[in-house]
């Protein structure tokens, strides 16, 4: 499970954007401190979720530890992530797609699976992506097991396909210089590609059904998070020894470098193993989405009726529809990069408020049952929320301003309604 979550868009699309723009080949370091960070946030995560079972998340965590204000912007914050996390990876399968087309003869009009921030009109693909699976959603489909496994596989598949192929056309030419943007390119990547662990948190999330948790939970975390980053380093080595980094900045980069060292078949299938994987990430964010919405509404935070389910699919439509339709609009006129950086913000942001909230439930609620508590402390928590701020630091200007303007918005909302409908 964890390895499924973790293993999605980050390696298919983010990693040779970030080689690119922000490490060079010395990515591989930046997804070394995004995964001890994401690590020591994990461990957080399991001790909050077995003392406090919740589907809320972070939302519930900061309500009990610190009042209504910062839950309402922490659920707010949960909703601007998940959007933007969903519109990063629609806007990554619009890429593979228009490979995957290019490769059969059939070429897209640049106009039309490009934003303006890229050169084009609209990421129409992308749009349409997102409202089809919020159409789907609706009528009540949901992930199986099956489903879910056989995705995980193609997933794996296609990335090791992709290792054996390109490791045969590696020049270490193209890995000098190994950090043309320094130390602080390093840092900046870093927190650029923490999105690629974004999707630890559903395996923390899941403790209270975990046997032994005590054991299990750590063990799975940290192995989950070991074998995420080992073929995160892998596949960039592979990328940045095949094609010279400053190259990469394409969505659909495993593509571009198969094509360019002369496999075009291989490219075909990868292309099509990466187009059904984004699928199921992109279903799984919308639906998560829809329950922060859910959660929020029974708040009392936004309109009851965000929180009604549909009495033939017990689906939560209109929060379906909300989400499916702000995050369609933000795939199809926003720039990959800006919003994978916003989403960062917001994440870090909620990683932060988790935890603090550790170090705060265990003052305000010292004799409450915790079946798993981080070791050593408070050390560890504290060490989570000084990498979390670390990684804020590194992020760039226009993407607090963008989370800012976001945080903004809740606050109208806040004001305006939310702050006389509340209910405790």
């Amino acid at each position: 499970m964890g390895v499924g979550a973790i293993i999605g868009t980050g390696i298919l699309v983010l990693t040779g954007i970030v080689a690119a723009t922000d490490a060079g080949p010395g990515v591989i370091f930046s997804f070394l401190i995004a995964a001890l960070a994401s690590a020591l946030i994990g461990l957080c995560y399991s001790e909050l979720t077995t003392a406090i079972p919740s589907s809320g998340s972070a939302y519930v965590y900061s309500w009990i530890t610190m009042g209504e204000q910062i839950a309402f912007f922490s659920g707010w914050t949960l909703l601007g992530v998940y959007i933007t996390t969903t519109a990063t990876v629609a806007t990554g399968w619009t890429g593979y797609v228009a490979s995957f087309l290019r490769e059969v003869g059939i070429n897209l009009p640049k106009d039309l699976i490009l934003s303006p921030f890229n050169g084009g009109l609209v990421n129409l693909p992308a749009v349409i992506i997102v409202l089809l699976i919020t159409l789907l959603l609706t009528r009540g489909m949901s992930e199986s097991k099956v489903v879910n496994d056989v995705l995980v596989l193609v997933k794996i598949g296609i990335i090791i396909l992709f290792v054996v192929v390109g490791s045969f056309h590696i020049k270490t030419t193209n890995w000098k210089p190994f950090l043309p943007f320094g130390v602080k390119g390093i840092f900046t990547g870093a927190s650029t590609v923490f999105f690629s662990f974004l999707g630890f948190d559903a395996l923390a999330t899941s403790a209270e059904d975990c046997k032994k948790v005590q054991k299990n939970l750590p063990i799975a975390i940290i192995s989950s998070l070991a074998i995420s980053t080992l073929l995160y380093i892998i596949v960039s080595l592979v990328m940045t020894g095949d094609v010279k980094y400053n190259l990469l900045n394409v969505p659909e980069a495993m593509s571009f470098v198969l094509i360019t060292v002369d496999h075009p078949i291989v490219a075909e299938i990868v292309s099509l193993g990466a187009i059904l994987g984004i699928l199921a990430v992109i279903l799984a964010f919308i639906y998560a989405s829809s329950n922060i919405a859910m959660a929020m509404s029974r708040g009392g935070f936004i309109p009851s009726s965000f929180s009604k389910l549909n009495k033939n699919t017990q689906t939560p439509n209109k929060s379906l529809w909300m989400i499916g339709i702000i995050t369609s609009i933000c795939s199809g006129l926003l720039d990959i990069k800006k919003l994978a950086t916003f989403a960062n913000v917001g994440s870090l942001c909620i990683f932060l408020l988790i935890s603090v909230s550790v170090v705060l439930l265990r003052k305000q609620h010292p004799d409450l049952k915790r079946p798993f508590k981080v070791p050593f402390g408070i050390v560890l928590p504290v060490l989570s929320a000084s990498v979390c701020v670390l990684l804020l630091f590194n992020l760039p200007i226009t993407a607090w301003m963008n989370y800012l303007g976001w945080l903004a918005i809740g606050l109208l909302l806040y004001i305006t309604y939310s702050k006389s409908h509340v209910i405790y």
